[in-house]
Parts: structure tokens; C-alpha cells; sequence
């Protein structure tokens, strides 16, 4: 099996998937064989009877069904490449029914939160300015954090305010940024050289002047949520489901906003017209009800 695995790794690399997408699809597919592996069957030997079991046994071990979701089409994946290499004669899980995700009804700040929030940064020191200006940008252009974290200083034009990101699957797109980011990055790449103790072309670098990971971005994020007192759930993803609301309240239209944020799916923008929906019936609701 790690023969197997090892040259299956190599075909997810020509994909050029992000290393985060690949090791989770091969972790999948390591869990799923010695699942087998217990039940004494082999990897070509597998029928959706199998799959079932294995779907009831993440189920009874608390697994999320998103989680359950993306071991199946991982499982589906490399299932696909063995029957292409001819080492099974069919895909056992080309027909088994991925069941549905119900997409979770994200936590949104109000603009004064916003406001708030990216007001805490200390702007006398070069962290604080730093974490100012990323915070800035991951409001104005809604950016997930490895896109905000993947930025080069050749990604921005702050003369024609816009960002470009890059996303794991070689796409791009190009965001507009108001001139409120465009002032602190000015902010920012004015002390950039002191952090960039490697002369790296990375935008954001940390203290050790290298690229910043995700962990070290949710400190951050996770850091100002309990200085601005906020009561509520905050973390990394905050700031890009506040932009997506605040824009739609703001009369932008939903495909608009699909194409910012760079989903694929229009369902998946879908979902902060929810929020935005539910927002106005409790305006509503506190403005009309005599004892709201």
C-alpha cells in the first residue's frame, strides 16, 4: 500500500493542488485502508457495501458530516486513479450518494465591529502596523487567509487600488481595495524592510521576517477579538463574511459578490443573503414590536 500511495501522491502533485488539499486527501485515503485493513479486505476489493461501513464508522466516531463529505471524494479520487491504471475494474464509489452539506449560517460583525475590531492594533509598533494593515485588507477585499497570507508585493498596484489573488488551484482574480487599506499597507511597506531580514518577496512576513502561517495569523485574529471586547465568536474568517453582508446591504448584487470572493458555486455566496435576510426581520422586528 505505501508503494500505491507514494505514486498517488506523485499524480495529486502534477494537479498542483495546495499541500494542505494533498495531505488531507492522502491522510483520507491512509484512514480508509487500515479501516479495511481491520475488516481483512484489500484495497481492490472493495464494493460500496465498504464504503457504507466506513461511512457509519466516521458517523459513530462524531466526524462532521463536511468532514464525511471530503473522505468520500477523496476516496472517490483515488479510486478514479486506480481504475485508470487498471488496478480495479471499477470505481466502487463512483455512484455512492455523497450526502448533503448544510452550509452553517456564519457569525457577522456589524460595521461599527469592524470598526472596532481593526481599531485595536498598537500603531506605534511594527507588529501593530502590520496587523493593522492585514486586517485592513482582509475586510476590503474579503480574502481567505491563505490568499492574504500568499500575497507577494507584487500582487498589489496601490496606484489603481487593487489586489490580486491566487488561489490553490492556479486561478486568479483581481479585488478592488478602498483607499482605507490602500493607506495602511502605504503604512506598512514603509517598515516592511525592517522585518524582511531575507529579502523575501512574501508581502506579510512575521517577527522572524518569513512568511506568516495560518496558525500564527489566527493568534493575531484571535488576539484583538479579546481586545476589542467583542461578544462574539470571532476568528479568521470573520472579517471575510462581514464584507460579504456589508456589501450586499449596501445594494451589491449577489453575482457580484460571488465573483469577489471567488466562489465557484453560487450557493455558496447564497448563504450570506440568509444572514443578510435574517438581519432585516430582527430590524424589523425591534423597530415595530411595542415591547422589542
Amino acid at each position: 500500500m505505501n508503494g500505491l500511495l507514494l505514486a498517488y501522491t506523485k499524480e495529486l502533485e502534477k494537479k498542483h493542488m495546495s499541500k494542505n488539499t494533498m495531505d488531507a486527501y492522502v491522510r483520507d485515503v491512509d484512514k480508509f485502508y487500515n479501516f479495511i485493513k481491520d475488516r481483512k479486505e484489500s484495497i481492490e476489493g472493495v464494493e460500496v457495501i465498504s464504503i457504507m461501513a466506513y461511512v457509519q464508522y466516521l458517523q459513530k466516531a462524531g466526524k462532521a458530516i463536511s468532514s464525511i463529505v471530503r473522505n468520500i471524494v477523496s476516496l472517490r479520487n483515488f479510486y478514479k486513479y486506480l481504475t485508470l491504471k487498471g488496478i480495479v475494474n471499477e470505481n466502487p464509489i463512483l455512484y455512492y450518494q455523497i450526502p448533503k452539506v448544510e452550509h452553517s449560517v456564519p457569525e457577522i460583525l456589524t460595521v461599527k465591529e469592524v470598526d472596532k475590531l481593526l481599531s485595536s492594533p498598537d500603531l506605534s509598533t511594527d507588529k501593530g502596523i502590520r496587523d493593522k494593515a492585514m486586517l485592513e485588507v482582509m475586510y476590503a477585499a474579503g480574502m481567505k487567509v491563505m490568499e492574504l497570507l500568499n500575497l507577494t508585493i507584487y500582487d498589489i498596484d496601490l496606484k489603481l487600488s487593487y489586489i490580486r489573488c491566487s488561489n490553490s488551484r492556479s486561478k486568479e482574480r483581481i479585488v478592488p481595495i478602498g483607499s482605507v487599506a490602500v493607506k495602511y499597507l502605504k503604512n506598512y511597506l514603509r517598515i516592511r524592510p525592517e522585518l524582511n531580514l531575507y529579502n523575501l518577496d512574501t508581502l506579510f512576513l512575521n517577527l522572524k521576517g518569513v512568511k506568516m502561517s495560518r496558525q500564527g495569523f489566527w493568534k493575531i485574529v484571535k488576539y484583538y477579538a479579546g481586545e476589542s471586547k467583542i461578544d462574539k465568536n470571532i476568528n479568521a474568517f470573520t472579517l471575510r463574511h462581514s464584507f460579504a453582508v456589508h456589501l450586499l446591504e449596501n445594494g451589491a448584487d449577489i453575482k457580484s459578490v460571488q465573483e469577489l470572493l471567488g466562489h465557484k458555486d453560487l450557493s455558496a455566496t447564497q448563504v450570506y443573503s440568509s444572514v443578510l435576510k435574517r438581519n432585516k426581520i430582527a430590524e424589523i422586528y425591534k423597530k415595530s414590536h411595542p415591547r422589542a
